[in-house]
């Protein structure tokens, strides 16, 4: 992993804690509710104010064994290189969501495969989800919230330059996946000798 996540040095994406009810509009205050493991804020009117994780989608788009990847302009990471990808809007299926984040960051055109997996990262309130995508047209270019957008081999990846360990850990679970990259095949122990003699 990373000695350090970019996101480390901002605060959580959720912003300052609400003051308020969303329901009722009365204050809330933080309490420990029967069967719970830690304060919730909470109304005088019982109401809770949930505050979970947000989704980030994105993709490893791939064409002819390399992977794109985009060199931030914005913060967290600006000027590191991640994955496309952004938080998932309401109404869109994350597969969706990874598609459209992906196009508008490199210009890319592309058809989202299989899952890479799933990362969070607590201390910015996010868990990202990341998908093997195939490029099927557009071009390697720069879009919204991007510098530059590379192709990489799986041996010329800038380990030292990328924004987040997700990025770092999407990488590593791609690479796996690739043809003699994978885990390598380690037998069970053998007993030397006949057992039943």
């Amino acid at each position: 992993m990373p000695q350090s996540d970019a996101s480390e040095q901002f605060p959580l994406t959720l912003g300052e804690e609400p003051a308020f009810c969303p329901a009722c509009g009365k204050p809330v205050s933080p309490q420990v509710l029967e069967a719970e493991h830690r304060p919730r804020l909470v109304c005088p009117e019982g109401h809770v104010t949930w505050r979970n994780p947000r989704l980030v989608v994105g993709t490893l788009p791939v064409r002819d064994g390399r992977v794109f990847l985009a060199r931030r302009e914005i913060e967290p990471g600006a000027g590191l290189w991640s994955y496309p990808g952004g938080f998932l809007e309401l109404g869109e299926a994350t597969q969706e969501g990874a598609r459209r984040e992906t196009e508008e960051e490199t210009q890319l055109l592309i058809e989202v495969g299989h899952l890479i997996g799933v990362y969070s990262r607590p201390h910015a309130g996010v868990v990202t989800i990341i998908y093997e995508a195939q490029v099927v047209g557009g071009e390697e270019l720069p879009g919204a919230e991007s510098l530059e957008v590379h192709g990489f081999g799986p041996d010329e990846i800038p380990w030292d330059e990328l924004a987040f360990t997700t990025t770092e850990s999407a990488l590593r679970d791609w690479i796996r996946t690739l043809p003699g990259r994978g885990p390598r095949f380690e037998p069970e122990l053998y007993v030397e000798g006949d057992p039943s003699g």
